[in-house]
């Protein structure tokens, strides 16, 4: 078997591992047998044991002599790696891994924008001024995959540019969530013009550096984001008919 296909085996076997493990169909204590997976996904040895370990350096399972794999505890798992969001978002735990993340991006990326008004580079000004443009182009002529890439870039850029070597760890898990979002098609036909103008705000912001208006603009932008993919009602703006 030629390296590619081995590793379109692994990755294919992890991911289905992921997600009955994130489900709960495989539920914490569980062991698993090698010789039963072997025979459940048609694989090698080699391969099992190629995604185990994987699964195990992300915490969801664990390895002892005498007692083989067994399934981990969600509090042992790595929360944060982007395989582990992605199997949670494409199973039945979706709106409360959508919950977890909103709530994680209202806590963090407003004090990162903040953050980012007092620290960020010239260049990283020019890069969220540059991927909000093309935030704007993108949306107009109505292509989402590269209006999601510009979104991305710009989330990235405003974690790194706070300075805080952590928030900018997050910068895959923000990605995760905004690639989710638009995966499973909980985000509208036509991004909306008040989040564009937001992340419009963000960058002006931060290039004036005023960590209050940043900090302001990015809430309103997480709350939008957090209201669309939960399916909450938008509020009514004062004096709106």
């Amino acid at each position: 078997m030629g390296g590619n296909d081995r590793a379109g085996l692994h990755g294919s076997v992890l991911d289905q591992l992921g997600l009955l493990i994130t489900s709960q169909e495989l539920a914490p204590g569980r062991v698993l047998r090698i010789e039963e997976l072997e025979a459940r996904f048609g694989v090698s040895r080699s391969v099992i044991r190629e995604a185990i370990r994987v699964l195990e350096s992300m915490g969801m399972v664990s390895s002892r002599r005498r007692v083989g794999v067994t399934v981990a505890p969600r509090s042992a798992w790595n929360v944060f790696d982007p395989r582990i969001i992605g199997w949670r978002l494409d199973g039945e735990g979706r709106d409360e891994q959508l919950r977890s993340l909103s709530e994680l991006r209202r806590g963090v990326e407003p004090v990162a924008a903040a953050l980012a008004a007092r620290r960020a580079t010239p260049a990283q000004c020019g890069t969220l001024t540059g991927a909000v443009m093309q935030m704007a182009v993108h949306a107009k002529s109505g292509d989402l995959d590269a209006y999601l890439e510009a979104d991305i870039l710009f989330h990235r850029t405003l974690l790194e540019a706070s300075g805080n070597e952590m928030l900018g760890a997050l910068g895959d898990v923000v990605a995760s969530v905004l690639a989710g979002r638009h995966h499973h098609h909980l985000f509208p036909a036509r991004p909306e013009p008040a989040a564009i103008r937001w992340h419009a705000e963000v960058a002006q912001a931060v290039q004036a550096g005023d960590p209050e208006a940043a900090e302001r603009a990015m809430r309103d932008i997480v709350e939008e984001a957090t209201r669309a993919m939960l399916g909450e009602p938008v509020p009514e703006a004062p004096g709106a008919s």
